[in-house]
């Protein structure tokens, strides 16, 4: 009786475990560079979408990248405010970068996170969470 017991203890046990470490890899940030068009102006307007699987609602969270181009040489770094980002949602934000061809760019390297602030609590590190992809020709990196 007591090895039956033990047993069902042990798979309890690895159960409750999946289905925590399933849950910790479903909370995740992720940040897709879905297209480019270019604009009237000579920049380039980059489509983000942001898919906050985290379970927080982030009233901040804003980025600095770093845009490379064909060269592979850092052309400029840009500041992009994607907040608010409610929880279990995507959102879409569009950001310009200008003066510059989207056909010029080669990469956006994520440079660091400046914010990070979920609602009515203090920043946090959202690195861990993060994801990125990109459906364009321009790599979107850690």
């Amino acid at each position: 009786m007591m090895k039956y017991f033990n047993i069902l203890v042990c798979v309890l046990a690895l159960t409750c475990f999946a289905t925590t470490s399933n849950a910790a890899s479903n909370e995740k940030l992720t940040v897709e560079l879905n297209k480019f068009e270019e604009n009237d102006g000579g920049g380039c307007q980059a489509f983000f979408l942001f898919r906050n699987q985290t379970g927080l609602t982030l009233e901040g969270f804003e980025m600095s990248l770093a845009v490379l181009d064909t060269g592979g040489i850092i052309d400029r770094l840009l500041t992009i405010d994607a907040a608010p980002l409610p929880a279990n949602r995507t959102t879409l934000k569009l950001f310009e970068i200008p003066e510059m061809s989207c056909g010029k760019i080669s990469e956006i390297l994520l440079h660091e996170i400046a914010s990070c602030k979920p609602q009515n609590d203090d920043e946090i590190d959202c690195y861990p969470l993060l994801e990125l992809k990109s459906r364009t020709d321009a790599a979107l990196v850690k």
